[in-house]
């Protein structure tokens, strides 16, 4: 490859062609190397690279084109506000899962105190939107990987937020009942005979983090099911899902005996995640 600035960005992008983005991906990577902002780029297009540079950058492209996603090469995603630390031990924050972000703080003021979870948090993306967002909530998050749970308070100590605990455990186990204001999951619902988990971007991320048993329901009942015991009376369960599996859900959790049963759809009108509402023990 040569050592010029936007020659080497021409050859990066046509080796990049199946990305959706191809110049994109290569500006990222090339600045990610130089430790520099996109800009430079642009306003030194003649400059020349050294062979450490070249190397380094004919590598990643090279992984790129792959399919290796470009966040496990940059070591970072932006979601919500904040820009967090990503590696291949947690699944990458999508912009779709933000919904669950925005919902969870519509359910409270922000001046009240309220007790959140947070369940398979990964990078912590959800807990840390949601804490920042919310000073005076507790946030818990909770993840059955270590590795992941390393990553998440990563990002808890580079945005300061005091607010925030990670604790390690599956889904609800280790919080306290009846404590919790809002339960939120993001849990795995991908059916294991899915072709999609061995292609393309997926087949680089924990496949715990995607794959689900039962047709991809198991950790979506699990979560339901358990939550009913961590909630307070008037507490809500939030769950992404798939976008095939909104209907079914909805009905497993009013069989479940939650109330105030809701399906969201995303910025692209596809089905995306449900509220519920626990009302709380029933009395004989």
């Amino acid at each position: 490859m040569t050592d010029i600035i936007k020659q080497a960005l021409a050859f990066a992008a046509g080796e990049l062609s199946q990305s959706d983005s191809p110049r994109l991906d290569a500006e990222l990577l090339l600045a990610h190397i130089l430790s520099a902002e996109r800009s430079y780029l642009y306003a030194h297009p003649d400059c020349a690279l050294s062979s450490d540079v070249s190397q380094r950058f004919d590598e990643v492209v090279r992984r790129r084109a792959q399919s290796e996603p470009i966040a496990y090469l940059l070591g970072e995603k932006n979601f919500w506000d904040l820009t967090l630390k990503v590696s291949p031990a947690v699944l990458i924050p999508r912009p779709e899962t933000e919904l669950l972000v925005e919902t969870a703080l519509g359910l409270g003021v922000c001046t009240a105190s309220r007790q959140v979870a947070d369940l398979g948090t990964g990078s912590g993306a959800i807990a840390l939107a949601v804490g920042k967002s919310r000073p005076r909530w507790r946030i818990t998050g909770t993840d059955i990987s270590p590795y992941a749970l390393e990553i998440a308070r990563q990002n808890r100590e580079t945005l300061g937020l005091g607010n925030v605990a990670f604790k390690e455990g599956s889904w609800c186990d280790v919080l306290p009942g009846g404590t919790m204001d809002i339960i939120i999951a993001n849990p795995p619902y991908i059916a294991p005979d899915d072709p999609h988990l061995t292609l393309g971007e997926l087949r680089y991320e924990p496949v715990m983090a995607l794959r689900a048993d039962s047709d991809g329901y198991r950790d979506l009942q699990c979560i339901a099911a358990q939550a009913r015991e961590k909630l307070t009376s008037g507490g809500w369960l939030l769950l992404e899902h798939g976008y095939a599996q909104q209907e079914t859900l909805l009905a497993l959790l009013r069989d479940f005996g939650y109330s105030d049963v809701e399906g969201k759809t995303d910025l692209a009108g596809v089905p995306r995640m449900v509220q519920a509402r626990w009302p709380g023990p029933v009395s004989d």
